[in-house]
């Protein structure tokens, strides 16, 4: 997503708001809590940290010892605007930041689909290489293809994953998956008809690819709220799902 200005500035103004934005980090917070218990002193690097929104939320649990970095000169800007710490690092050089600095916990949230397979292959050693002994990878990235639509035009996204496509990755690096799912199972099937139709106009000539919108923008009171207590429930009723947008990992060392 790096150069797209309007994006960031989109991210900036909502993710304490949306509903997406909001259950991850209510998902990131609750597998903290299930691995650090109500120690708040753990190291946390959020690589990839975007706008800050995430960093802030954890700020709000009480968390103390937070860094982030991102590599677009605008996530930074806004990071700095909420008065966080996040330093301007390309991912692909994260090898050279501070190398001597280890974390307990280290959160990479939808940042694997901006990369080839090489280059991820180089991402995940370098966040193995921060983790101290028993820390954790917390990762989301988004999933299936059958979600492909102008959201992924409008941000850059090149891939989408499924578990599988992580497998080969935890194992060169010795890293073992403690918890995985789906999610937004529930609302599958209607983003699955949104995406598909958004295909079907851009393969007619309908929509232009240098026109398409993301899905970062706030629906009316009542349809935000809704949502959120879907994915809430869902989550809360089911432990895993097998399908869904997005794929949500917690991985140890």
């Amino acid at each position: 997503m790096i150069g797209r200005s309007e994006e960031y500035e989109k991210m900036f103004r909502l993710e304490g708001q949306l509903w997406w934005y909001r259950h991850l980090h209510e998902r990131v917070g609750e597998a903290l809590l299930h691995r650090f218990g109500e120690n708040r002193d753990v190291t946390i690097l959020d690589a990839g940290c975007g706008t800050g929104g995430l960093l802030s939320f954890l700020n709000q649990l009480g968390y103390t010892h937070l860094r982030g970095i991102d590599g677009s000169v605008d996530a930074v800007a806004y990071c700095h605007e909420r008065k966080l710490p996040v330093s301007f690092v390309n991912l692909t050089g994260l090898a050279d930041f501070e190398p001597t600095h280890m974390y307990d916990a280290i959160i990479c949230n939808d940042v694997f689909c901006y990369f080839s397979n090489a280059d991820l292959a180089t991402l995940m050693m370098a966040l193995t290489g921060r983790l101290k002994p028993g820390g954790i990878l917390i990762s989301n990235n988004n999933a299936f293809g059958a979600f492909r639509g102008e959201h992924d035009l409008a941000v850059g996204i090149i891939r989408r994953f499924v578990l599988s496509d992580f497998e080969p990755l935890l194992s060169q690096n010795g890293l073992n998956l403690l918890a995985y799912t789906y999610w937004s199972f529930s609302l599958s099937l209607p983003i699955v008809l949104v995406r598909q139709w958004q295909r079907i106009r851009l393969r007619l000539g309908w929509s232009k690819p240098g026109e398409a919108k993301s899905d970062v923008y706030l629906p009316v009171r009542w349809l935000n709220k809704l949502l959120l207590g879907i994915v809430r429930a869902e989550q809360k009723l089911l432990r895993r799902t097998p399908f869904g947008s997005s794929l949500f990992m917690v991985i140890s060392r």
